[in-house]
């Protein structure tokens, strides 16, 4: 078995903003503080880099990508149409300390983000991200698509369920009220806007990403 690789956690808002060596000692300033804003670097020069700038220039930020699907695959799926929005979700475990936000899938400016919420699912995430982005969609007559790279959630978006395992309870009430909502605007809303799977392995990462992989 591989060695994990040693990472460090910047956190910019939180019950003390520093850098921080472990994800525990990460987790203890960001449980229960709202807004809580974190990623992980693999060198203490990064993490101590990023303190100094803003979170909203480090989430998502990625190395160059570069597809390993051949030419005549690539051609077959084209480039991706940006008159959309790109939704994702990032969970720090199953369940765990969940977030989830929507951007311009070209220039990456966020149009949305809630959490952290101190425990969910990535699925659920992404179920939320989706419903979340077809409301505002709907709301201001647009006609752009949704990108998701999420089967999970496109499949739950269209039965209208969230067929999570996750048990409800006092700290993941805020994550089932918005379940709840989620739901309730999906069967007493119709939307033209088309759901569409993000090609990861032909574009890279989802605009959308939190980059904390």
């Amino acid at each position: 078995m591989s060695k994990q690789k040693k990472k460090y956690y910047t956190v910019w808002q939180g019950h003390k903003i520093g850098v921080f060596e472990t994800w525990k000692a990460c987790k203890k300033q960001i449980t229960d503080y709202p807004g809580a804003q974190y990623k992980s670097f693999t060198t203490l020069e990064a993490a101590k880099e990023a303190l100094n700038g803003n979170y909203f220039d480090y989430i998502g930020k990625k190395s160059k990508f570069k597809s390993e699907l051949s030419h005549e695959a690539l051609k077959k799926l084209g480039k991706p149409n940006y008159n959309s929005i790109s939704v994702d979700a990032a969970s720090s475990g199953n369940p765990g300390i969940m977030e989830y936000r929507g951007v311009d899938t070209k220039t990456k400016q966020q149009i949305f983000i809630q959490g952290p919420f101190q425990e969910g699912t990535n699925n659920i995430g992404e179920f939320l991200a989706l419903v979340h982005g077809l409301a505002i969609l709907k709301k201001n007559n647009s006609d752009r698509i949704l990108y998701t790279d999420s089967r999970t959630a496109m499949s739950w978006v269209r039965k209208k369920i969230c067929n999570t395992k996750l048990k409800r309870s006092v700290k993941n009430k805020p994550v089932f009220d918005l379940v709840d909502r989620a739901l309730d605007w999906l069967k007493s809303n119709t939307y033209k806007t088309v759901i569409v799977k993000w090609e990861t392995k032909a574009w890279g990462e989802i605009p959308a990403d939190f980059g904390r992989k």
